[in-house]
Order: C-alpha cells, then sequence, then structure tokens
C-alpha cells in the first residue's frame, strides 16, 4: 500500500528533519510552491542474477503530471544506510520542494531492498538503477501498477534524470552512467576512483599491492554482515552463505585475501581484479554525463586524491565535469555555513548552490553559470560566504624542497649536507594518525605521534612568509634496506618494504599538526631504485613562522605494516638527495 503525505517547504529546517507523517487520503496535489507528494513503491529487477526487490520513495512536486512535466533525480543512501536515512530522505524532500521529481532508494542490500551487497558492481548495482530509470521513462511500472508519466522526456523512454549521493551514493552514479547513457548529471560526493587504492593504498603507484586499511575496511565490512542483527527477517535474496552472509562472494574473498597479511600472487590478482572491475577508473570511458565532483578535505577513507582522478580522466575525454573540494568527508570536518543536507541549505551554502545550478543547467536546461572547473574551502578564512577560493585548473607543482642529511628541508640542493640517518620498525605499531571511524562517532581521538627511532623528520627553517599549499605534495625518496633488499626476492609482496609519509605543520611553539591526519601509505616498489610518493591533497596554510615538517614513519596503527624488522637508512648528498614538492599558490 502506498503512502502519501505533503510537505510544505516553510519552515524548511522542520520539513526536512520531521519523520513521515501518517498515510493521508490520496488527493491530487496542491499547486503550491514547495509542496510535494510521497508515494512508497516498490520494484522488481533482476540484477546480479538474482530477483531483487529495490524499496524506494517517489517525491512528486504539487501540479506536476502529465502535462506539467518535470525533471527527475534519482538518488540512494550511502553504505549502511537506507532511503529512510536523514541524508537519503532529505535529498529527496529538499529537491522536491525545489520542483524536482525525486525517486530514493533503499540501494541493494540495505534497508527492506533485497539483494547482496556488490559495492556498487556496474552489472549489479548500476543494471537495477538503470531499471528505476525505466520507470522515470515511462517504459515500466512499479508492482503497484503505478506509472511516472510526468517526468520530462528526451525521447520516447529517456527521462531527464540526474543523480546524486554520497559516498556508496556516489559511486552508484558513475556505475549507473556507464551502463545508461540516460543519465544526464552526475553529482557524486566524497566517493572513490579505485577502491584498490582506497582500503589497501600504495602512494608509490605501480602493481605492488599497498598497506591495508584495515580499520576503515573492516568497519565497514562488519557494518555490512551485521545486518542479520540489526535487521531481523531479511529477504532471502539477502543471504549468501555461511561464510560470507550478506557480500558477493567475491567481496568476501579480498576482504580476507587483505586480513590474512598476505600477497601471494594469485588471491592478490584477484583481489585487485575484483577491486578495480567495482572502481569508476575501470569504466568511466564509459561515462558521458556532466559530472560535479564534490570531495572532503577531512577524509581519511576517500581522500581528495581519489576525486582529483576521476576529474583528469573525465576531462581528457571531453565528459564535462567541475570538482569541488569542501571541507567535511568520511573523518568528520563540518562547519558553519557548509553543505547540510539534513539542513537542507542547498541555496544557501556555496555547494549548495552550485548543486541546484548544476541541476537546473543539466536538466531544467536553464542558462545557468555552473561555476568554474575547481573549488575549495579554505578553513583559514571566518566568513563562510568568502571561505571558497576558485580556478580554472588544478594548483602546479611549483616549489621544492630538498632533504638534508642533517634532517633539515633547505630550499637549494646546494644546501644539502653529506649526512645519512637510520629508523627500524618494531613488532607493533609505533606511529598513530588517526582512529579510524572515530570522528563519525564522536569519539576521542589521541593526537597524532612518532616514537623516537622508528621514524625520520626533515624540518624547514620558519617561513618567511605565510604560505598557503592546495592539492598533493609528492616526494622523491632513496631508502637503503638490506633486509628489504633481500625480501624482494620472495613471491609474496608483503614481504617488501612498507614507509608512511605525511607532511606535518610546526609552530613556532613545537606543536606539530598532521593537516587532517592524512598520510600515504607506500609499499617500496624497488629498495634499489628511487620511487615516487604521492601524498593525499590537502588545503593548509602554513603561518608566517611555522615550519614544514615531511616524516617517514615505519608504521601507523591504522594500517597493516612491515613483516618482520627492516632498518632503513636514508643518505643525502648535495646534488643526490630526496626532494619534496608543493604546491604552492602565488609560487
Amino acid at each position: 500500500m502506498s503512502r502519501r503525505v505533503f510537505r510544505s517547504r516553510a519552515p524548511l529546517a522542520l520539513a526536512l528533519g520531521a519523520a513521515l507523517a501518517a498515510p493521508q487520503a490520496l488527493t491530487a496535489p496542491v499547486s503550491a510552491a514547495g509542496q510535494y507528494s510521497v508515494t512508497a513503491l516498490k520494484f522488481t529487477v533482476q540484477a546480479g542474477g538474482r530477483r531483487c526487490a529495490i524499496d524506494a520513495d517517489l517525491y512528486r512536486p504539487a501540479g506536476v503530471d502529465s502535462s506539467h512535466r518535470a525533471p527527475a533525480v534519482l538518488a540512494t543512501n550511502g553504505f549502511g544506510g537506507s532511503k529512510s536515512d536523514g541524508t537519503t530522505d532529505a535529498v529527496g524532500k529538499a529537491l522536491a520542494a525545489r520542483g524536482y521529481v525525486s525517486l530514493i532508494y533503499s540501494g541493494l542490500g540495505f534497508g527492506r531492498s533485497g539483494c547482496l551487497i556488490s559495492l556498487d558492481d556496474p552489472g549489479i548495482d548500476g543494471t537495477a538503477a538503470s531499471r528505476l530509470i525505466d520507470f522515470l521513462g515511462g517504459k515500466r511500472a512499479a508492482d503497484d501498477g503505478t506509472r511516472a508519466d510526468f517526468v520530462t522526456l528526451d525521447g520516447t523512454g529517456d527521462p531527464r534524470v540526474g543523480m546524486i549521493g554520497g559516498s556508496y551514493g556516489g559511486a552508484i552514479q558513475l556505475a549507473t552512467a556507464a551502463v545508461d547513457h540516460r543519465v544526464d548529471a552526475l553529482i557524486p560526493l566524497i566517493t572513490w576512483n579505485d577502491l584498490a587504492y582506497a582500503l589497501d593504498p600504495n602512494n608509490a603507484g605501480g602493481t605492488v599491492p599497498g598497506a591495508f586499511k584495515w580499520q576503515w575496511t573492516n568497519g565497514f565490512y562488519l557494518l555490512g554482515e551485521g545486518q542479520t542483527l540489526t535487521q531481523p527477517n531479511l529477504d532471502p535474496s539477502r543471504i549468501n552463505s555461511l561464510t560470507c552472509l550478506h557480500f558477493v562472494t567475491r567481496a568476501c574473498a579480498t576482504i580476507r585475501t587483505l586480513n590474512s597479511g598476505s600477497y601471494r600472487p594469485g588471491p592478490t590478482a584477484a583481489m585487485l581484479a575484483y577491486a578495480h572491475s567495482v572502481s569508476p577508473a575501470s569504466y568511466l570511458h564509459r561515462v558521458q554525463a556532466p559530472t560535479l565532483l564534490i570531495q572532503g578535505q577531512a577524509d581519511s577513507l576517500f581522500n581528495l586524491n581519489e576525486a582529483t582522478a576521476t576529474y583528469k580522466t573525465l576531462k581528457s575525454q571531453g565528459t564535462p565535469a567541475a570538482m569541488i573540494w569542501q571541507s567535511w568527508g568520511h573523518s568528520g570536518g563540518m562547519v558553519n555555513g557548509e553543505l547540510n543536507l539534513v539542513q537542507g541549505n542547498l541555496d544557501t551554502s556555496y555547494v549548495g548552490r552550485r548543486i541546484m545550478s548544476w541541476f537546473d543547467h543539466y536538466l531544467r536546461r536553464q542558462h545557468t553559470d555552473t561555476g568554474p572547473a575547481f573549488a575549495y574551502y579554505r578553513d583559514w578564512i571566518t566568513d563562510p560566504g568568502h571561505a571558497y577560493a576558485t580556478a580554472d585548473h588544478l594548483p602546479a607543482l611549483n616549489r621544492k624542497l630538498y632533504l638534508s642529511g642533517d634532517g633539515k628541508l633547505v630550499d637549494n640542493s646546494k644546501k644539502v649536507a653529506l649526512g645519512s640517518r637510520t629508523y627500524a620498525n618494531r613488532l607493533t605499531p609505533t606511529s598513530h594518525s588517526e582512529t579510524s571511524l572515530a570522528a563519525l562517532g564522536g569519539l576521542p581521538d589521541p593526537a597524532p605521534f612518532d616514537t623516537e627511532g622508528t621514524y625520520l623528520a626533515w624540518t624547514s627553517e620558519p617561513l618567511a612568509r605565510t604560505t598557503d599549499v592546495v592539492g598533493a605534495p609528492r616526494a622523491t625518496l632513496r631508502v637503503d634496506s638490506p633486509q628489504a633488499a633481500k625480501a624482494q626476492d620472495s613471491d609474496n609482496a608483503a614481504d617488501r618494504l612498507v614507509l608512511f609519509a605525511k607532511l606535518y605543520d610546526v609552530a613556532p611553539d613545537g606543536t606539530r599538526t598532521l593537516v587532517h591526519r592524512l598520510i600515504a601509505p607506500v609499499r617500496v616498489p624497488d629498495v634499489t631504485k628511487s620511487f615516487t610518493v604521492s601524498l593525499p591533497g590537502i588545503v593548509h596554510r602554513y603561518q608566517k613562522g611555522h615550519r614544514l615538517q615531511f616524516v617517514i614513519a615505519a608504521s601507523d596503527d591504522a594500517y597493516f605494516g612491515n613483516r618482520g624488522i627492516k632498518v632503513v637508512t636514508v643518505a643525502s648528498a648535495p646534488g643526490n638527495t630526496g626532494m619534496l614538492e608543493l604546491p604552492v599558490l602565488g609560487g
């Protein structure tokens, strides 16, 4: 049975935050600005070889009918959520209040939707979303016979439709657009480009696996597998097996390989192949829909490099794209004035206005300005109305600093002192960047630290002027480790050297700040050769008098690290030393 209620846009905060009221009589919508009806719908689709029930809510603006059509927006939840969680249903309410037909649904394996969790697989989750687009285009009905004959069409069965959502609800957009070119606009927030990099990052690149991000990964895995306890009487289509309850089998196999701490050739190749197959990096070449990427600076799960990789790929192939680096992400970082979908501040926040301009331009076909190619939030600006800076391209690496043998970070290679320094890991982690999920749970987290003898640091002189870094720093390193060199003969990549690179801001009083607690895990491809490390992107102001400090550490307790003790030496000499490159505004 459908449930239908009517909402008023005023007051907006109340409308967005209130629970749905009891069912009312099924009457025609009232033609008043900001009002809409909500109808619960079920769809049965074929996806991944299973029949899946999809639980959805249709938000229909007042006055929209077959004679007065409106474009549509499709959205689904982040991992562990549903159509009814505070953020997902807020999207439906906010967009319906602005005249968009909104179809909000629980993703496969979540809420009251059926089937297994398949990590936004284009062939499964993308195909299921495409069947919902069929409904919006009038090609099929909901299970109760409801048809959508009120959505703007670009052709028979081709609805004018965009998508929006965050994290798990962000990657599904790219997966859907890859299999269904009827999608007209995408707005993915805080999502991934390559799941292999997100869960097992190697910031030195190449084909060697990285350092397992065990806290984040297992937190989400347990959230998915624990649904038997949190949601009784699950649809049978959501049960896989006793050893892999709610995920597709290949997802469970990937988690087990990562948790094993081993990177044997066969299982590792299978793991990487699967992670890539459910990653936009493998199918972006099929995405044609104009895409506004929104990524969070405070995000150690999916950092700014993920959105940057997607953005560069889309732009290189001619797909219209823009990118915003907002304040908040999976690690927290929400500040007043920033986009808050639960509050419904689409009209008053910078990111909210960009979202509406994107949809108005590509869905309503209005001549609205979609904004600059690149925008980024600056936490040192106190006025929310001026916190964002914009540019027509990403900042370039334009400042070089050199790793001197005496532990200094110098601005000229001729200033490098001859010398070498050594560190070694211990059998337990000795450095701390963050406790993953602590920020989301509102839990305290110790400040980042490194233990003496298990890391090396290079520190600059106090800065003569304020320095703004916007983008991903890059380091070129050469290390010496006899134990690691010998281990490279093993066919198990887990035996290779692991280190963690990071950049601190050191205040005049010695206080060290690890910006947004971000680090760059590295499994060194070959310790007999130099290698390049791409650090996570940041937007940070180093105040005059502060010092930059570059660190490589032997471990981090949020990641799996070295197997066995490995002594590491870094030598420096004029004309032959490591280098740190920074994207500094104004050169």
